[in-house]
């Protein structure tokens, strides 16, 4: 007679008897199966699609939303009671709309030299900011480069730098109209003065806190000097040298307006005194925005850019 062996539940896979001989074929199907059945049972079960997707989150699209529109929505508030406390010798923010929808209605159009659109004067100004900025960008960043790389160079050049940042704008443009007898050259030249200074303290500051050991590497492997300001002092002072770009944008948008009220001729801030003599103060208000807006750009652009070419413990 053959004795049946009963096993109690859960207590694992059964095991053939010793007096039975089992096929070897038959044993390794049977183990297979065995084996099969208890990952089945041992596996987590798993949550289905429609259940593991998150939920969105209101209250971080409140915190991002709400706090700009309250800012807008406090200066049209301040402005709109300014406006009605003047007995509208300031416009309000109704009647400047109006005025922008009729100037960006036609922003291209030309009628004499001096009588042009905003997009004509918007572009003039960055022209002059593209040329000054460049010029400063040429000759700020190879200059921070070897001041904060050789020591003489930096005793030499620091109270240069510390006499001559704090002077004004302004004050640069007579030396300006002075020496190219022109005031297209000299609003470029006022915008090359003043943009030049944060891209050549940037740069230096950020080649000055390379860790000494890049250094002490880059003379053991005896590298030169390009290779040394290729390789270990341009990556690691990018973050810096962005930082000073960023600044030297800000500021020459910042003087150009000024410099083209004091020359003349085509740009954003020349356009602004003609409206001051024509009393026209709804497009004054314009322009206020118009600066605004493309300065806003600009830094916008510049924050992507640093955000690329910068380390990731940096960008946040």
């Amino acid at each position: 007679m053959v004795s049946a062996v009963f096993h109690p539940p859960f207590e694992g896979p059964a095991k053939p008897p010793k007096s039975l001989k089992m096929v070897p074929g038959v044993a390794r199907h049977a183990a297979a199966a065995n084996d099969a059945t208890a990952a089945a049972v041992a596996a987590p079960k798993t949550p289905s699609p429609s259940n593991s997707k998150p939920a969105f989150n209101w209250s971080e699209l409140m915190l991002k939303v709400l706090p700009p529109l309250f800012g807008l929505g406090l200066l049209v508030t301040v402005w709109a009671v300014v406006s009605a406390t003047t007995k509208g010798d300031i416009p309000s923010p109704w009647a400047t709309l109006q005025q922008a929808i009729s100037v960006f209605s036609d922003p291209f159009y030309k009628k004499g030299p001096n009588d042009q659109g905003v997009g004509w004067n918007v572009l003039s100004s960055l022209q002059r900011v593209g040329i000054g900025f460049g010029m400063a960008a040429a000759v700020g960043i190879p200059l921070g480069f070897m001041i904060g790389r050789f020591t003489f160079l930096s005793r030499m050049f620091n109270p240069l730098i510390s006499l001559l940042r704090p002077v004004s704008p302004l004050a640069w443009l007579p030396i300006g109209l002075l020496v190219f007898k022109g005031a297209n050259p000299a609003a470029i030249w006022t915008i090359f003065i003043c943009s030049i200074w944060p891209m050549i303290i940037n740069t230096a500051v950020g080649v000055q806190r390379v860790p000494s050991d890049y250094m002490n590497v880059a003379r053991v492997l005896n590298l030169s000097e390009w290779k040394i300001i290729s390789k270990i002092l341009f990556p690691a002072v990018l973050p810096y040298m962005l930082t000073g770009v960023r600044l030297a944008v800000g500021t020459a948008w910042l003087v150009i307006v000024a410099a083209e009220m004091l020359t003349g001729g085509v740009g954003i801030g020349f356009w602004i005194w003609d409206e001051w003599n024509n009393l026209n103060v709804k497009n004054i208000i314009v322009a206020i925005f118009v600066i605004g807006g493309v300065g806003l750009l600009l830094e916008f652009a510049l924050i992507k850019l640093a955000t690329a070419f910068t380390f990731e413990e940096v960008k946040s």
